[in-house]
């Protein structure tokens, strides 16, 4: 029954482990990208870029519209005021005319022409002063007949309006939004970096506090074993209380560093868990934990001119001065004439084609519209003056970042090679300290060298594991800022 038992928790205890999951570097780095909601905005907002490029294509095209109104006037409309009389003539081959017997004026004789006489009595000419003839016979035009009912108007019309030029605005207006949507990506890119920059680090610094924590491990378990040698040297005389007092000074003090260090671990893990959208209360183990070294770069190559390239700053930049040299041109074609080419298909109701009959009546129009500014009191040429600066400050602006940036790579640059000189030193140091807790402890064992003495070789070996541990990791973070600096972060 206890075999069984023993396989039982076994089992149990294999499957426990098989459970808990291992994350690599990219599998973290992957995690953070996805879970981070500001990484999440960015995106959005790329996505936006995208529909408004997309919607500024549509300027080259013709807009097709189809539009309705009704409108409630509150009279009639009529063409008369009142009821109009029209005399009767005769018509002639050369006109409206008139014969002595259809008007009532009298006519008198004068150089041989019969000339007609006003009320007044005086002789006129009735083709310049026709008022003055008297009609004997009218005819009548009703006010009421010219007077239409245009108290409800229904309107309808299809326009198809097509820009033909618009002073270069449109096209100036897409490569705007094609430029933004590259800012977009550009933005999103640097942000994802400083994720990156965040995750590694901490990734790296739960690796570093393992090693911390193997070593104080190996002094805890070194202790142990001094403590029992002391304790069997105390039975034979060769050793005093005060060591058995010492070493167990020793051992707490080293456990004490050892909660310490799990505490941290712990707290590191649960800030990479956040990082990478992982529940806080989650066991898991990195890729990296068990190896003995981190492997990192130790020759390294500048090239300024493939990391202005590289950096989303300076591709920020020139995009920016790009966009505000097209806010020039946008600016430029305020001063320009515009042509549009127009059509529609329009009716009314009454329809004014067939004398304000209530129906729909429809007529089609085409024509070109043309704008051509003439005052504006310079407010066009001073918001394009406003514009150039803009395009002047932007490339002020990408020459300052490029001096920046040379210089973050300079010192990132130094910051590493002094790191991988601490490493060789700490590593030779380490190697020194080894050998002398080598030689410390068989000294012990041999009774030759006191518990004091050994007890401050595996001090210093503890330290200078630490300090190797340190130099690892710095070394290890200044590479992860050299490739920011570089732009090579995302590369693996």
């Amino acid at each position: 029954m206890r075999e069984i038992a023993l396989i039982i928790v076994g089992l149990l205890w294999t499957g426990c482990l098989s459970a808990q999951n291992v994350y690599s570097l990219e599998n973290c780095r992957k995690m953070a990208l996805d879970n981070n909601k500001t990484a999440k905005i960015a995106q959005a907002e790329s996505d936006k870029a995208e529909y408004e490029r997309k919607a500024a294509f549509t300027k080259f095209f013709p807009e097709l519209s189809i539009k309705g109104a009704y409108v409630r006037n509150g009279e009639e409309t009529s063409l008369i005021a009142e009821d109009m009389y029209l005399p009767i003539g005769t018509l002639t081959e050369s006109g409206f005319a008139f014969t002595p017997d259809q008007i009532n004026n009298k006519w008198v004789k004068l150089g041989g022409l019969s000339i007609p006489l006003d009320a007044d009595g005086k002789p006129f000419d009735p083709r310049s002063n026709p008022e003055k003839i008297m009609w004997k016979q009218y005819t009548t035009i009703p006010a009421d007949e010219l007077t239409f009912d245009t108290r409800n108007i229904f309107l309808a019309s299809l326009n198809l309006t097509q820009p033909v030029f618009m002073g270069g605005k449109i096209i100036a207006y897409n490569k705007i939004c094609k430029l933004k949507k590259e800012l977009a990506d550009s933005k999103l890119n640097t942000l994802q970096e400083e994720i990156l920059v965040k995750t590694d680090e901490t990734y790296w610094q739960i690796v570093s506090l393992n090693s911390k924590k193997k070593a104080v491990e190996g002094l805890i378990s070194l202790l142990e074993k001094m403590d029992n040698d002391v304790k069997a040297l105390i039975e034979t005389g060769m050793a005093t209380k005060a060591d058995e007092l010492s070493v167990s000074v020793k051992k707490n003090e080293a456990e004490m560093a050892l909660f310490k260090v799990q505490n941290g671990i712990q707290l590191s893990k649960m800030l990479l868990a956040q990082y990478c959208g992982l529940p806080m209360n989650e066991d898991y183990t990195l890729e990296d934990e068990q190896n003995e070294s981190i492997q990192f770069s130790e020759t390294m190559s500048v090239d300024m001119n493939e990391v202005y390239e590289k950096r989303n700053e300076i591709k920020s930049l020139t995009l920016a001065q790009e966009i505000y040299k097209q806010k020039e041109h946008i600016e430029r074609a305020k001063l320009m004439p515009t042509i549009a080419l127009m059509g529609s298909y329009a009716g009314t109701n009454p329809t004014i084609q067939e004398g304000f009959e209530k129906k729909f009546g429809f007529d089609w129009h085409v024509g070109v519209v043309v704008n051509i500014p003439l005052l504006h009191w310079g407010e066009n040429i001073f918001t394009l003056k406003a514009a150039k600066c803009e395009s002047e400050i932007a490339r002020y602006k990408e020459e300052e970042a490029k001096e920046k940036i040379e210089l973050q790579v300079n010192q990132s640059l130094l910051n590493h090679s002094e790191a991988l000189r601490k490493l060789n030193i700490s590593a030779r140091n380490l190697e020194k300290a080894e050998e002398n807790l080598k030689h410390a402890t068989l000294g012990f064992e041999e009774g030759v060298i006191p518990a004091a003495n050994l007890m401050e070789a595996q001090t210093a070996w503890l330290s200078a594991k630490s300090n190797q541990i340190e130099a690892e990791i710095e070394a290890k973070i200044s590479e992860i800022n050299y490739k920011k600096a570089t732009g090579n972060l995302k590369e693996k």
